[in-house]
């Protein structure tokens, strides 16, 4: 293998933090994706922070925005959003009773995901999401 090569691949994508930029964030994820047994459950995912994103952070604000990011290895595959924080508490999961209408998306997250990992710094919150593969079986993420 040449020294400069990476199995590792990473893509980014910064939204603007409107409503309608969930679904974009979707479809950057889908293409990404678009060979992997993991699609779906990504797409999912990354709609799901992004919509927290927006909804209970900065970046929902006015010239607020959100990041997304994407790395694929033969190990693992994972999914991170970048919030606009300012909200005086990071992001938890929360178990809600049955009839809670909120509250319970990074619930669904953390049931999804192998991992979910919560970081926090001065400019925001990231929540990444990760999936562990088998190396060994000769599958790919995505191509």
């Amino acid at each position: 293998m040449h020294e400069y090569t990476s199995t590792i691949r990473v893509w980014g994508l910064t939204c603007p933090g409107f409503p309608e930029e969930v679904s974009r964030a979707r479809r950057w994820t889908r293409d990404i994706l678009r060979d992997s047994p993991l699609a779906d459950d990504a797409e999912l995912i990354v709609s799901e922070l992004s919509a927290n994103a927006i909804l209970h952070t900065a970046s929902g604000r006015q010239s607020g925005s959100f990041s997304l990011a994407i790395e694929v290895s033969p190990q693992m595959l994972t999914l991170s959003v970048t919030d606009g924080g300012d909200t005086g508490t990071a992001p938890k999961v929360e178990h809600q009773n049955e009839e809670a209408e909120h509250g319970r998306g990074l619930e669904m997250v953390s049931a999804i995901a192998h991992r979910v990992i919560v970081n926090d710094s001065d400019h925001g919150h990231t929540v990444t999401a990760a999936f562990f593969t088998e190396a060994g079986r000769g599958g790919q993420l995505c191509g």
